[in-house]
């Protein structure tokens, strides 16, 4: 697909994923986190595309945590934001030397770093008065956190494009909910951004997330329609077909029953009628 097609394509997504959840709204502070990978330069790229559209209806700002990582070099990101006005800032902090010594050999580094960064971007958002915080997790990483989740953790949870934080002082907003990891890979290669690489992700074997993304490559290999299937059914979720007794209220199900005769499975006070009595779990 030609570049200019692909950037058609990704702007029509990240439109519709604004448009549909409600991200952005006139006078917003956006702050985006550019993380110097693929995914953080498109989103940049994108929502500046359509702050300028919009006639600067919202304000937009980079932010890039440098975690003095061995071999980081943002000279390359500096030129690239300064080219195109882009208002930024990069903050160091040393959060690798704490990564490395807190994680246990063997263990992903992944869960630890989140946290820190996490920590420093709504600290910085937070002193900067930003009330958006703009992340570039697409398609891909939503439906492979609802995998990873539910085979290793036992939840079905995924990344919603739009988020409350705990402390209700932070939107974080995902504007390429709706966007293909192939589609920002190619764009970002057209485009050449100067992409730093991940010394601690990238430098462990193995992880739980590249084998859930091979297994959705395998299964998308004979359907394609997997991918688009398992994001479709994060915004449709039965209930009611759940083993979730926070909501669905089992015990009294019976209570909501309609008879033939009008009558329901309840006692006069008003507690279900059991002949069988308790049944002993052994």
């Amino acid at each position: 697909m030609p570049p200019s097609r692909i950037e058609k394509k990704l702007l029509h997504y990240t439109g519709k994923a604004i448009a549909d959840y409600n991200m952005i709204q006139r006078g917003d502070r956006v702050m985006i986190c550019l993380s110097g990978g693929k995914d953080s330069f498109t989103l940049l790229t994108l929502l500046n595309k359509l702050r300028i559209r919009s006639h600067n209806r919202f304000e937009l700002f980079s932010y890039t945590l440098d975690q003095s990582q061995p071999g980081w070099d943002d000279s390359a990101l500096r030129a690239w934001l300064a080219e195109r006005e882009i208002p930024h800032y990069i903050d160091r902090q040393d959060t690798y030397s704490i990564v490395i010594d807190k994680v246990q050999p063997g263990k992903s580094y992944c869960s630890m770093c989140s946290r820190l960064r996490r920590g420093n971007i709504y600290r910085y958002a937070g002193d900067h008065g930003f009330n958006k915080i703009a992340l570039g997790h697409h398609r891909n990483d939503l439906i492979e956190s609802t995998l990873m989740s539910m085979l290793y953790s036992g939840e079905i949870r995924s990344m919603p494009p739009k988020l409350l934080t705990d402390s209700k002082r932070h939107i974080v907003i995902r504007p390429l909910a709706l966007c293909q990891e192939q589609d920002i890979a190619a764009y970002a290669e057209a485009q050449q951004f100067p992409i730093i690489p991940c010394n601690l992700c990238g430098s462990q074997k193995n992880m739980t997330r590249a084998k859930v993304k091979a297994l959705i490559h395998e299964l998308a290999a004979d359907n394609p329609k997997v991918p688009s299937n398992m994001l479709n059914a994060l915004g449709n979720i039965q209930l009611s077909q759940m083993l979730d007794s926070r909501h669905q209220d089992f015990i009294n199900l019976e209570s909501q029953m309609i008879r033939d005769d009008n009558t329901s499975p309840v006692d006069k006070t008003g507690r279900h009628s059991n002949k069988l009595g308790k049944i002993s779990q052994r």
